[in-house]
């Protein structure tokens, strides 16, 4: 059987582009009438990041538009034809009840909708392991080997780092996590004061509980736990786990918990508490860095081709971007 392929990222298609293409479903919203009809809306993903927004125009049948309507599950895979146009500044593909819209089993495809590893991921593992190794505080060694030799070695390695902002892609969350380490890495160099054993242990741990925020499926999605507690949260009640039998004292124990909760900075970024220790400063900045870093990058990557302007609007951040 000839399967369907993945032939253009959704970051690449252009006004006017004729689309014969899959895509993974991340939303699917309700049926409503309008003028000649019944439509319904689906946003469309695939692994260059980006997402589409699909319209279907039905006739006045509700019945028909609505078996095509619950044969699509969120997380599916479609075959879609169509052409691309320019809607609110938004680019859309709109179809109607005599377009194809197919959805697909798994057998019929052959198509990663999930970005890519951009390092290579078992080399990043070594040097998170590097780092461990290089700690003078052997019980913090032997606390964090265990979490990332043997509890939580395989997921770690190729989780992605979010959904969509940063380092949404195989293995982000380890290369997140090196590039925090490597900024408080730098922060040491400069304030000999600051205890790098602890420093390192938060950078590590900041955003364990991304491991149960997001789940990969057809695409990177929140679970039902990460969005109702969120990642803080979770991470906070992992190591808390982890730390009962650790033999590490009380006060370090209340300061790598502490730099979990403030990792956010603020109680506007979700953190429960701001930094109230200097590691905790650097930690904030550190992930600060990195994250907002990678947003840049990836913005420019993906619009500096798309278009002959000099510089993009970046909602996020309220801000134009120069993309040269």
């Amino acid at each position: 059987m000839e399967k369907y392929i993945k032939k253009q990222p959704i970051n690449k298609l252009k006004e006017g582009d004729v689309v014969k293409d899959i895509f993974v479903v991340k939303i699917k919203k309700s049926i409503r009438p309008y003028v000649k009809g019944y439509c319904f809306d689906l946003i469309l993903s695939d692994a260059s990041g980006g997402s589409l927004e699909y319209k279907f125009w039905g006739g006045q049948d509700e019945n028909k538009v609505r078996e095509i309507f619950d044969l699509i599950k969120a997380d599916c895979v479609v075959f879609i034809e169509g052409r691309i146009s320019l809607y609110n500044e938004k680019l859309q593909i709109s179809g109607d009840e005599f377009s194809v819209l197919k959805v697909l089993e798994p057998e019929e495809y052959d198509a990663e909708f999930i970005m890519a590893e951009k390092k290579d991921v078992e080399e990043m593992y070594l040097a998170l392991i590097s780092k461990i190794n290089s700690m003078e505080n052997q019980e913090l060694k032997k606390f964090l080997s265990n979490i990332f030799e043997e509890d939580l070695k395989d997921k770690f390695k190729k989780h992605p780092g979010a959904i969509q902002i940063h380092h949404n892609w195989v293995g982000g969350l380890l290369q997140h996590t090196l590039e925090v380490i490597e900024y408080c890495e730098t922060s040491v160099k400069i304030f000999e004061e600051l205890d790098r054993d602890l420093l390192l242990t938060g950078a590590m741990l900041h955003d364990i509980g991304k491991l149960e925020e997001i789940e990969t499926t057809s695409r990177i999605k929140g679970t039902q736990k990460g969005q109702l507690i969120g990642h803080l949260v979770l991470g906070l009640d992992y190591v808390s786990k982890k730390l009962e039998n650790s033999g590490l004292d009380e006060i370090l124990k209340n300061k790598i918990l502490h730099l979990i909760v403030s990792h956010h900075g603020k109680a506007e970024f979700g953190s429960s508490k701001e930094p109230m220790i200097p590691e905790a400063v650097v930690l904030y900045y550190a992930d600060e860095l990195s994250s907002k870093t990678s947003e840049m990058i990836e913005f420019v990557k993906e619009h500096k081709e798309k278009t002959e302007d000099d510089f993009m609007y970046l909602y996020r951040h309220g801000k134009n971007v120069f993309l040269r």
